[in-house]
């Protein structure tokens, strides 16, 4: 056996890779669709296992998807071996492979143990997880490694299952345990591992584990936050041992989705990492959500996915990472596009000097100094180093019709207008704030104006743009034109 394989095979068996059964691939349109199941609470005794059933199935048909994870809370009720064979039965019979991380209610004492439950999983040829590593908290953590749809043999992205852990030691730590530095060690081992495999670029990845990280409680009541926040709060663990930050440092996991709070189905970033939760299954569940499961679909090549839940009534709004826009945002209405041919790429500019405290005031009382072109919404060619104010007016090309986010950066205060219409107010005297807006355009040409003043002690003005295909990046030059 050549030598190389043999220490990536032995790598692959430390590390619990998901391999032997399944090997999954993008397909040939450039796809690879996961659906998550999650806290299913099977209790084999109940009449609403039926229901749950056809919850599964009914989400299954009408997504067709690759993989179905299930994240936890699976079986919380005796006997649990038949009812964990009942939860394989479903998805041998749907020929649907699947994988399992699992609940802090799973392994509760008076049910199966880790070991046995994953020994009873590892009888079905449809499920594709594995023990995982030994001599570390935690059981069941591995990575599955998806394939591409023309290079057979190159792994294009990463799918990490990880399990969150129980209960701490003690109550004085909190009530739910967190993911461990063991644990966070052999993330990072596997992220690395990959990363140097893809010539030092860290590949597309996904995180699947119960419990929530405690930065998804960042997310509640934030702008760009979409979905339900039912149960008013994030039930994390109280330590935060650092899994997020490893995320952030390693570069490769673009989005994390959990269950274990019922009525929360919300779906946001934080610090550019997509946090969402899954949509809860069970009928014997607590909760009030229709029941049903999240889809995650993913991009060959891309740091890109979409993501919606299903439930036997349908589909519902889509997530399009790492834009943040959705499917609602997309209803419109669009803004029409201008019937002007400019000339020349520029940005026109009156700049103005005085003491302001909001951008009325430029036009108020400011001392009009100069008019001219500039390549772009830059305040560098300022004769003052305070007290001064700019404003811009331009034409953009929109490439195709969609929603387009914007967001502006200034130290003091600024204002952007789409063909007359406020999208962002970041006015006021300040140091620099981050303000975003969006706004729904047809393909062609729009009227873009800026207001922005400097007040004194710093001052800056950044304007990026997001499509639904590309995450955020500086306003470019060529997308700007003038008279």
């Amino acid at each position: 056996m050549n030598k190389n394989l043999l220490v990536t095979l032995l790598f692959l068996l430390a590390a619990g890779t998901a391999f032997a059964q399944h090997k999954f691939r993008f397909n040939n349109d450039g796809k690879f669709k996961i659906v998550q199941f999650t806290d299913i609470h099977w209790d084999p005794t109940s009449a609403g296992c039926d229901t749950t059933r056809n919850t599964i199935l009914s989400v299954l048909s009408q997504e067709k998807p690759d993989i179905a994870i299930l994240t936890g809370d699976i079986v919380t009720a005796n006997p649990a071996k038949k009812g964990w064979k009942a939860i394989v039965k479903i998805f041998e019979e749907a020929k649907m492979p699947f994988a399992v991380t699992l609940g802090n209610h799973d392994a509760e004492p008076q049910y199966m143990s880790k070991q046995e439950i994953f020994d009873e999983l590892l009888k079905s040829p449809y499920f594709v997880g594995s023990h995982g590593p030994q001599g570390i908290p935690g059981h069941g953590q591995y990575v599955i490694p998806v394939y591409g749809s023309k290079e057979k043999d190159k792994v294009q992205s990463l799918l990490y299952c990880i399990d969150s852990n129980d209960y701490p030691e003690t109550d004085e730590l909190g009530h739910y345990d967190w993911i461990h530095f063991e644990q966070i060690a052999w993330y990072r081992d596997q992220s690395k591992h990959y990363t140097d495999l893809n010539g030092g670029t860290p590949l597309p990845a996904l995180a699947f584990f119960h419990i929530a990280l405690p930065e998804y409680r960042n997310l509640m009541n934030r702008p760009g936050t979409w979905g339900r926040c039912d149960e008013g709060e994030v039930c994390a663990a109280d330590i935060n041992s650092g899994m997020f930050a490893s995320f952030a440092e390693c570069k490769d996991v673009m989005g994390v989705f959990v269950g274990h709070d019922h009525d929360n189905e919300f779906i946001g970033q934080e610090k550019g990492i997509c946090l969402a939760y899954g949509r809860v299954t069970g009928t014997d569940a607590y909760g009030g959500l229709v029941r049903g499961g999240r889809v995650i679909e993913m991009y060959e090549g891309e740091r890109r996915f979409d993501s919606w839940v299903t439930t036997p009534q349908g589909r519902d709004f889509a997530y399009y990472y790492p834009s943040g826009i959705t499917s609602i945002d997309e209803e419109g209405p669009y803004l029409p596009a201008l019937n002007v041919k400019p000339k020349k790429h520029g940005v026109n500019y009156t700049y103005y000097e005085g003491k302001f405290k909001k951008t009325a005031d430029i036009f108020n009382n400011g001392k009009k100094v100069k008019e001219g072109v500039l390549n772009n919404f830059i305040i560098t060619e300022a004769r003052s180093e305070d007290h001064f104010g700019y404003d811009f007016r331009s034409f953009i090309k929109i490439p195709e019709k969609g929603v387009y986010y914007f967001d502006i950066a200034s130290d003091d205060g600024s204002r952007l207008f789409i063909d007359g219409k406020e999208i962002i107010d970041n006015d006021g005297s300040h140091s620099q704030e981050f303000v975003a807006g969006k706004v729904a355009l047809e393909a062609g040409l729009h009227e873009m104006r800026i207001i922005y003043f400097e007040d004194y002690m710093g001052q800056s003005l950044k304007i990026k743009i997001t499509d639904r295909y590309n995450s955020s990046r500086i306003l470019p030059d060529d997308m700007l034109y003038t008279k």
